[in-house]
């Protein structure tokens, strides 16, 4: 299923959610004029690597201070264009309601901590893994997990596959997340199993992100101290 638009106007042009689209193309663009050799180099210098968080965790300062430091680079990262696509798309139909909701500067401020929290979510249950995770996800996914939060009555237009062709359908947000939360479940619980094509993706990660999200957004949505 692939959102196309909701139905809640936001009230203000998103700066941040348009700033980050932005950056996000940006550092794309460097990561492909890079050669194969030097892109799996910055990939792992600047992904979140789970083995740092276990290294800080047994005493290592410096591995936990690169480690750390991944949690912002890595959001910034991505693995390819489908990749980056994909959350592009949905930070920029989710994202401007959630800026709207909770202002520019507390928006970004929350979009750095779910996307922080969401490599952090996969660091602590794939301990021993040395491959770096890259991406916007988590962050994305406290996106929608704060948009369930604050409009789970709106409507999104959806493009359901069936087929060669499919159909337009308008979901509820409830149902539309809510069914992408219960994907990610089931993905990470077939990731713990040992299913190679799903260890492929930081489930976790996304799992954590919009949790993160839920929660975040109740403590700093306007008019909250």
């Amino acid at each position: 299923m692939i959102p196309l638009r909701d139905k809640a106007p936001s009230g203000r042009f998103p700066f941040v959610t348009l700033g980050l689209i932005v950056m996000n193309v940006l550092v794309f663009l460097l990561e492909f004029s890079l050669s194969e050799a030097e892109l799996r180099q910055v990939f792992e210098t600047y992904g979140a690597v789970p083995l740092r968080l276990k290294a800080a965790a047994g005493g290592d300062a410096e591995q936990g201070v690169r480690f750390a430091t991944s949690l912002l680079t890595s959001m910034f990262l991505h693995g390819g264009w489908l990749h980056l696509i994909g959350n592009m798309w949905y930070l920029w139909i989710f994202g401007d309601n959630i800026e709207g909701r909770l202002g520019r500067v507390r928006f970004l401020m929350f979009y750095l901590a779910c996307g922080g929290a969401g490599c952090l979510s996969h660091a602590i249950v794939h301990a021993e893994s040395p491959v770096p995770v890259v991406g916007a996800s988590g962050a994305i996914a406290g996106v929608l997990g704060a948009y369930l939060v604050l409009f789970p009555k709106a409507r999104v237009l959806t493009w359901v596959p069936v087929l060669v062709v499919g159909y337009f359908i308008e979901f509820p947000a409830v149902v539309l997340l809510g069914l992408w939360f219960l994907i990610q479940l089931l993905n990470q619980t077939l990731a713990l199993a040992g299913a190679g094509e799903a260890q492929s993706v930081a489930w976790m990660a996304h799992i954590g992100g919009f949790v993160a999200g839920m929660i975040l957004v109740l403590l700093l949505r306007r008019g909250r101290r």
